[in-house]
């Protein structure tokens, strides 16, 4: 019986424990982490790394080297008139998702540990009957970087990943749209050392488009043989 008449007191406690005002720093915390992207929160708790030193080397060197030299080279008048890298998107397709598409989850980990970012899984728009696609089939998996994790992959590309390809020449200077951006194609994923290749289930090709703000061609390709694009001369 006292133990039943205790149960109403424990039950009032708890509702004053849950209607008493929260510390000012824990709601500080809970404001700046639901104001974060889901791919900073995530950051944040140690799911996902980003490398500063890597993003602040390659945006300073943006700065203080491609500026001035673009400034110069087409007579800019001021830093505003210089073009920059906007985004760079990483697709990668499989035409074994069409019948399979469990597939895809290891191309997204594998974007995942090339990235640092979750990529998402895009669908076929339209159905086409010799590939057997149905509309809104996922047939493949894409991540668009921007800021400091664009930076920091784009300073692995060039410095790291696409000198590893066998017998590498540069990277062709011809494949820009007209409009400033330009596409790269990679044959094997596993040129990028954050692949583990004995965990590897099947080599995939990737797509990796550098969007930038360039008006044409000639300052685009400008741009990127400043920040260290290796074309082929």
């Amino acid at each position: 019986m006292a133990d039943k008449a205790d149960k109403p007191e424990v039950k009032e406690e708890k509702k004053k424990e849950a209607k008493a005002p929260k510390p000012e720093g824990e709601k500080k915390a809970k404001r700046e982490k639901g104001a974060l992207p889901n791919s900073l929160r995530m950051a944040a708790e140690g799911e996902l790394t980003v490398s500063p030193e890597y993003a602040v080397r390659m945006e300073e060197h943006y700065k203080k080297h491609a500026v001035p030299a673009l400034m110069k080279q087409f007579g800019f008048k001021t830093v505003m008139q210089c073009p920059k890298i906007e985004k760079i998107v990483v697709n990668c397709a499989a035409k074994e998702a069409v019948g399979n598409p469990k597939v895809l989850d290891s191309a997204m980990n594998d974007i995942m540990a090339i990235t640092g970012q979750k990529p998402v899984m895009t669908r076929a728009k339209k159905a086409i009957a010799a590939f057997k696609l149905r509309k809104g089939n996922a047939v493949a998996v894409a991540v668009t970087l921007r800021r400091a994790r664009m930076y920091e992959f784009f300073d692995r590309l060039v410095s790291v990943s696409i000198p590893r390809v066998r017998d590498f020449k540069g990277v062709s200077p011809k494949s820009f749209d007209g409009r400033g951006n330009y596409s790269l194609g990679i044959r094997e994923q596993i040129i990028f050392p954050e692949i583990n290749y004995d965990t590897v289930d099947a080599v995939r090709g990737l797509t990796i488009t550098i969007v930038t703000s360039a008006k044409n061609n000639e300052h685009a390709r400008a741009l990127l043989t400043e920040m260290g694009m290796p074309f082929r001369k």
